[in-house]
């Protein structure tokens, strides 16, 4: 359940013990009817910035998020494939099998999409991480009027 990672400090050794992240996958139905407009929102600085965070700034593979005047992750784009999902992977996680996911697929039945994220969270967070995606899908939803 934890992962245990040695520093050196001179000729100190410091263990940093930290707990095993666990998946978190959860799929929204969204009324939207174009892909580029679901593909933009979740791709493109300008799109995020719509719904995820306050200022977006990408340089080719490399996504810097701002919330508020404090708030500032980098994140690397792992993966992409247009029009189906983009991975990103926080540059300050320690775990290198942790990343985010958004994925929109399209419902053939409902003629609708359904974005399916996938993200990490240690065991006592996992809850909030979920309510915090719900918030984030609700501005999305708000924003895009999906």
């Amino acid at each position: 359940m934890y992962s245990e990672k040695s520093i050196y400090l001179g000729t100190h050794k410091i263990i940093k013990i930290t707990m095993k992240k666990e998946k978190i996958h959860l799929e929204y139905l969204l009324s939207a009817t174009s892909k580029n407009i679901l593909w933009g929102a979740i791709s493109t600085p300008a799109g995020l910035e719509e719904w995820f965070a306050d200022k977006v700034v990408s340089d080719d593979k490399t996504v810097e998020f701002s919330w508020g005047k404090s708030e500032q992750r980098v994140a690397e784009i792992i993966a992409i494939r247009a029009y189906s999902f983009i991975r990103f992977r926080w540059k300050d996680d320690e775990g290198e099998r942790s990343y985010f996911e958004m994925k929109m697929t399209y419902n053939e039945l409902t003629h609708a999409y359904v974005l399916e994220v996938t993200d990490f969270a240690v065991p006592d967070e996992v809850e909030d991480m979920k309510e915090l995606w719900e918030s984030q899908i609700a501005n999305l939803r708000r924003t895009c009027g999906f």
